[in-house]
């Protein structure tokens, strides 16, 4: 399910109850009659190796969460995005691909938006019924360290120093008649250097050449934010440099739970926790990351009650705040500065600071009720959402050097001409409010023995937010026809052929607020402009008074009146065929069509003009409205296609073996946008059509997080008593158990594009999306998955630039893929019974075991000196970490 920015941080910053704390899954009424069909045989998504489930979770850093149970490693923290408005789930698509998922039933109470592609669906506000228990607990602690990491690929030198820990303790206790308390609290302190890879200026590129004082000074001030180390990698890019930076992150958690019986029917449950996240990010280059400061809130109240054995309801209040402050490091240079793919940019990017606080009120009920050959459910969700703060969009200013003028983009740099500069003034703090809903209701009825019918219904109108100060007013009214049926069967076959299961559902996502709040940046309380080809000491000297006054030329956003929520139709059919000595098997389909999906269209870009020459200084008399620089249209324009087969085969236990594995063979497609597009942020001007026109066919190809091919084996072995061995040696080896996860997958794609919108590169537009013409098809297609070939399998000799009157370049979008991933992690781990009630765990675990690169894209623009040239990876090297628990 696609969350809100803030809810998405909430999934990413507050860890995990403890595993002594109950899910938070609806409560059941009393137990109904065995079901007449059994669960499936082998689950969509094959279980963890076997394993102490405390043990098996998911790893907070910077750049997001790293899921080593699946396959993952620890991702590379220098390739850059900040943790918001979905951000983190775009990179780890774009990083990891997708894992094909068949859903058995899509239950009425949940929304499934993207859950095809490997999403874990929303859970239940209810919090579940706990039972007393006597007084138990744990501590623990989880180290990493340097000391155990292996170089990464492209690391020059060795590993500098650099520690993670991870400790905590939780307990549970009755601590009157009727209760239940449950409290944990924990915290992560992350210490010392992160390595990465950065392009720097050479030593013959390190002295202004603008003869203009004020200039010269600026671009010295530029080239001071690099380091003082020369490049030290040539063998990859003749201005790659391999460096480290220190930093530091603090995350503390806290929660707490309350479990009260009322009597025989009613209980009480109230959970509460809190997370604090401090980060002190990594500088490469002076500025590069943002500092981030995280709070989250978030708190439940649930009250049960079973009106009989067949019927019971819940309901619930919940509230969660999330306040997030994104600010400069304290030595970076002012503006944003990109040099397209020559330097590294100076930053962070112009969408820092943000300063935004989420508050979310959520009231629910529902009522479950088992009865005959029926299981029925219903129940509501009302939302109030409130998201203030100061957004930034340009308000520190950016410059953009690029290939123009006859020179190249470093030249430009050095001499102090920027082709753009764009800014914006004025008050960018808003208040916005909005409400969501939820109606449901559903039920599973068990036909025959061998026929169970599910089926359910959603209404799900979402509302238009108001701005509580009405300093913007937006424009689209209630999205109110929001229907989303759902069914699903399941039949076993006579003569022991197995069990035949299907589910079709509809599925609604979500008007972003980073999408719609976009319109914080409209005059006439934010005036966003750009300058072409300005001065770069004095960018805004042109602009006079009326330039600044009401009604001035502005880029403007358009939230448009027709706006509505994307949708998806999900479908899936599997066959579960009969079980061989405890063998599982699995195979089955899954697709998905989503439509109205959310991109950004820029309009009002520079067309040819009979007797103006085309060039960027003339960018912005050349727009077809003079009102107006660049228009940024938010338009429900895409739709996503997607198709896998998926096999599973699983054993649970054979002879101390478990074991599951699968493999999906799956297609993406898309029109410029996906399930996480918000048609907001920087991301957005990386899916641009080469032209203003709405013609969705440039835009056409594979997904983001496309890939054909994906394996994943999960296997855990419980090494068993020797009984001819010696006692000393038995006692020594029986109880361990060894578990691995073997992750395999094709790379996703990417696009290449010129690098340049001036004259001999691009159609001068004034949007930088432009794309080159082929010359020898031949390269279609290919895999760019090695430094050392890749320059060779994406030449530039194969691309020629547009024209300046040219509409587009013949290449299409995403038809290049960048490596795949080919990773192993490793466990070992044994628990030691301590007297009768307490045990100690012990557990090491490799992370990236055979120490293999996943290696980021190419460099993607023709017009660079780095172009096709691999010079990152996306992943780190291999890691240890180890674990000690006590529990009692």
């Amino acid at each position: 399910m696609r969350l809100p920015a803030f809810v998405i941080y909430i999934l990413l910053v507050v860890c995990p109850l403890a595993a002594d704390d109950p899910p938070t899954a609806p409560p059941s009424p009393a137990p109904a009659p065995e079901p007449a069909v059994a669960p499936a045989v082998a689950p969509a998504e094959p279980a963890a190796p076997a394993e102490p489930a405390a043990e098996r979770r998911v790893e907070l850093n910077l750049l997001g969460s790293t899921d080593t149970a699946s396959g993952e490693s620890r991702r590379n923290e220098n390739v850059q995005f900040n943790l918001i408005d979905n951000n983190a789930l775009k990179e780890l698509n774009i990083r990891m691909g997708t894992t094909a998922t068949i859903v058995q039933e899509f239950r009425a109470d949940r929304n499934y938006f993207g859950v095809e592609l490997g999403n874990q669906p929303a859970g239940s506000i209810h919090l579940a019924v706990a039972k007393p228990s006597a007084f138990h607990g744990a501590v623990y602690d989880t180290h990493n360290n340097s000391v155990f990491s292996a170089r990464s690929f492209f690391q020059a030198g060795s590993v500098k120093p650099a520690h993670e820990n991870n400790y905590g303790a939780n307990f549970g206790a009755p601590p009157w008649r009727g209760a239940s308390l449950f409290l944990e609290g924990s915290q992560q302190k992350l210490r010392g250097s992160v390595n990465g890879n950065i392009l720097v200026p050479k030593a013959s590129e390190r002295t202004p050449l603008a003869t203009d004082p004020a200039t010269r000074a600026v671009v010295a001030k530029f080239l001071a934010a690099y380091p003082q180390e020369l490049p030290n990698r040539t063998d990859v890019n003749e201005r790659a440099l391999n460096t480290n930076s220190p930093q530091t992150i603090n995350t503390d958690n806290l929660s707490g739970r309350l479990d009260q019986n009322l009597g025989g029917r009613d209980r009480l449950s109230m959970r509460y926790l809190f997370t604090h996240q401090n980060v002190e990010a990594f500088q490469f280059l002076a500025g590069q990351n943002p500092d981030t400061t995280t709070r989250a809130h978030t708190g439940r109240l649930t009250w049960n009650r079973a009106w009989s054995a067949e019927t019971v309801t819940d309901f619930s209040v919940g509230f969660d705040r999330v306040g997030s402050l994104l600010v400069p490091e304290a030595n970076a240079v002012g503006p944003s500065v990109s040099f397209g793919s020559v330097l590294d940019p100076l930053g962070p990017g112009s969408s820092i600071p943000i300063d935004r606080a989420g508050n979310r009120f959520h009231y629910a009920g529902q009522v479950l009720r088992v009865r005959g050959s029926h299981s029925w459910s219903a129940g509501f969700d009302a939302i109030r959402d409130q998201v203030n703060g100061t957004e930034s969009s340009s308000h520190r200013s950016t410059f953009d050097f690029r290939n123009d003028f006859g020179r190249d983009t470093m030249t430009n740099f050095l001499m102090g001409i920027p082709t753009r500069y764009s800014t914006a003034i004025g008050d960018s703090h808003r208040g916005f409010r909005f409400w969501n809903f939820q109606l449901y209701a559903g039920d599973e009825w068990r036909v025959r023995p061998n026929l169970t019918l599910n089926y359910g219904l959603r209404y799900q109108p979402v509302t238009r937010p108001t701005e509580v100060n009405n300093l913007n007013d937006l424009p689209y009214r209630c999205d109110c026809n929001n229907v989303a049926p759902r069914l699903g069967f399941a039949y076993r076959l006579p003569g022991g052929w197995g069990l035949l299961r299907g589910a079709y559902g509809l599925h609604f996502g979500e008007i972003f607020p980073v999408t719609f709040q976009q319109i914080r940046f409209d005059p006439p309380g934010t005036l966003k402009f750009e300058i072409r080809a300005p001065d770069l000491a004095d960018p805004r000297g042109r602009l006079g008074p009326a330039d600044l006054g009401p009604g001035a030329r502005s880029t403007i956003f358009v939230i448009p009146p027709d706006l509505v929520t994307p949708y998806s139709h999900q479908y899936n059919f599997s066959w579960e065929p009969f079980s061989l000595q405890n063998w599982k098997l699995q195979v089955g389909y899954v697709g998905s069509r989503s439509l109205k999906l959310l991109m950004q269209w820029r309009t009002n870009r520079a067309i040819p003009v009979p007797g103006t020459p085309q060039t960027t200084a003339t960018i912005n008399d050349r727009r077809p409205d003079p009102r107006h620089f660049e228009v940024r249209d938010v338009v429900n324009a895409s739709r996503g296609y997607y198709d896998a087969a998926r096999v599973a085969v699983g054993v649970p236990n054979w002879r101390g073996l478990s074991l599951d594995a699968a493999y999906w063979f799956s297609k993406a497609i898309d029109l410029g946008g996906n399930y996480t597009s918000t048609a907001a942020g920087e991301g957005s001007s990386i899916i641009l059509s080469q032209s203003d026109k709405l013609i969705l066919q440039d835009l056409k190809g594979p997904s983001a997080f496309d890939q054909t091919h994906a394996f994943l084996l999960r296997f855990a072995y419980a090494v068993p008593a020797a009984p001819h061995a010696p006692g000393p040696l038995n006692r020594a080896l029986h109880n361990w158990n060894v578990s691995a996860v073997w992750l395999a997958k094709t790379g996703t794609p990417f696009t290449v594009v010129t690098g340049s919108d001036s004259p001999g590169f691009g159609n001068v537009d004034g949007t930088s999306s432009d794309r080159p013409n082929v010359v020898d098809p031949s390269i279609l297609g290919r895999t760019i998955a090695n430094p050392n070939t890749s320059a060779r399998l994406l030449p530039r000799t194969a691309f020629s630039f547009m024209g300046p009157t040219d509409a587009r370049g013949n290449l299409g979008f995403n038809t290049f893929r960048k490596d795949g991933i080919g990773n192993l992690n490793t466990a070992l781990s044994r628990t030691f019974p301590i007297g009768s009630d307490k045990t100690l765990l012990f557990r090491a675990e490799s992370i990236n075991f055979t120490n293999a690169p996943q290696f980021d894209a190419p460099g993607l623009e023709v017009a660079s000196p780095n172009f096709g040239q691999i010079t990152n990876t996306l992943n780190d090297g291999r890691t240890f970490r180890f674990t000690l628990r006590f529990a009692f």
